[in-house]
């Protein structure tokens, strides 16, 4: 069953950005999903099911500010 990720959420992924942040903010969700580094700033679009696979926690979820 797929995660539900919100955006604005937060997650941790596996591996650390070269900037060395391993925190990145949620921007769009769907088919493919665009992730902000909240090191650099920089934006990435990543397949759903890569996306999936190398989230490691969710830091900060918008589903439980509602």
């Amino acid at each position: 069953m797929p995660m539900k990720f919100y955006v604005g959420d937060v997650v941790e992924l596996r591996k650390q950005h070269p900037c060395g942040s391993k925190q990145w903010e949620v921007t769009r969700v769907g088919a493919d999903f665009r992730i902000k580094c909240l090191g650099c700033e920089h934006q990435v679009m990543l397949p759903r099911p890569k996306f999936e696979k190398s989230v490691k926690k969710i830091i900060k979820s918008m589903a439980e500010e509602e």
